[in-house]
């Protein structure tokens, strides 16, 4: 198995990782077939109807704030959980999270017009409703074009439609220079992303389609899918090259069953924030892609494979700055994942089994 000297790269990009668009509720910014009222059918199967733009709406999920953010929705959220603190302006909305899930007594003091709940977020559905809440329940992103379908319908619930087509064009622009850098590479590395426990991301999931996008080869997916928790002695025979390493996960590279594995012994890991890794939403998908190509094909990677927001944005509007793909591990309340429920439930088993882990929510 070829090894792999993997660097801890920074990309230097133009911009600021926190700016973004200011919403605006002028007709002249709503893109024609974005106007109220709209119905849309959620992942429960529900017709949702939203009468007006909604002027207030809280996230219960770090994904939807941040596709809020990208989209220039972000002066519409009153609420959203602590794993989306690192937002610019986080701070002054209300903090809606309980010790596990969302607090349905704080959702509902935000007095929103509309809940955007994701995936993992699914429990929170039915107390949301019964409190008489206007919620709309997203599906699981498993791959990059489900980010983008969420991003384009979270565009038209919020009536920010230009925005999210704007933001997918970003991501999409970027993704395809990714692959590009990646395209006849051969002898891609294997990896493995392990969560503690022995759980790992295996297929059918939107951390496989980042590692595939990245150029490397998921190996829990070839028998496995969503998030198993695996022996050690399956581990071993998966024998991945590379780790995915997260500030919560920095050095799992040097325990049993992992250290004893190619990735292991060669020190190969490619370190990415968690919540680039876990949230599934536009600027997780441009920042996990850019680091992690960079890590693992450091002759390969230029910097001027970055598209910024600019080259794919009409508008004559500031657009939402180009956000610099970092490796900086610093851990903060912004690291919880951001995934699906079985992955909640994952990461609060692997906290107990390795005391590894704070105690998070999806």
């Amino acid at each position: 198995m070829r090894r792999l000297s993997l660097v801890f790269v920074s990309v230097l990009l133009v911009g600021s990782f926190a700016g973004v668009t200011p919403a605006s509720a002028t007709a002249a910014t709503q893109a024609e077939g974005c106007s109220f009222p709209v119905t849309m059918t959620d992942a429960t199967g529900t017709e949702v109807t939203i009468e007006e733009r909604p002027n207030r709406v809280t996230t219960i999920n770090p994904s939807a704030a941040q596709t809020m953010w990208e989209i220039g929705g972000r002066s519409q959220v009153v609420g959203l959980t602590q794993y989306a603190s690192y937002l610019d302006g986080a701070e002054s909305r209300t903090n809606v999270s309980a010790s596990f899930g969302v607090n349905v007594e704080r959702v509902v003091s935000t007095n929103p017009d509309l809940v955007i709940a994701p995936n993992a977020s699914a429990g929170d559905v039915a107390p949301l409703r019964q409190a008489g809440l206007t919620v709309y329940h997203l599906p699981a992103a498993t791959t990059i074009g489900d980010i983008r379908t969420k991003t384009t319908t979270i565009g038209r619930l919020t009536g920010n439609c230009e925005g999210a087509s704007e933001a997918n064009a970003w991501m999409d622009a970027n993704v395809d220079s990714v692959r590009q850098v990646t395209a006849d590479a051969e002898d891609r590395p294997t990896a493995l992303y392990p969560l503690g426990g022995g759980y790992v991301a295996a297929g059918n999931t939107f951390v496989t389609s980042l590692i595939e996008l990245a150029g490397a080869e998921n190996v829990a997916a070839r028998n496995h899918t969503k998030y198993p928790q695996l022996s050690d002695e399956v581990i071993l025979q998966l024998d991945p090259a590379v780790l995915f390493v997260t500030e919560n996960t920095a050095t799992i590279a040097t325990t049993e069953p992992y250290a004893s594995t190619t990735a292991g012994e060669t020190n190969s890991t490619v370190a990415v924030q968690v919540r680039n890794i876990n949230q599934p939403a536009p600027r997780s998908v441009v920042s996990f892609a850019h680091n992690a190509t960079a890590q693992l094909y450091p002759d390969r990677y230029d910097a001027d494979s970055y598209v910024p927001r600019s080259a794919v944005t009409k508008t004559s509007e500031p657009t939402p700055a180009d956000h610099t793909p970092s490796t900086d591990q610093s851990t903060t309340d912004a690291s919880g994942p951001g995934f699906t429920a079985v992955a909640a439930l994952v990461a609060l088993l692997a906290l107990v089994c390795t005391q590894q882990f704070r105690r998070r929510r999806l």
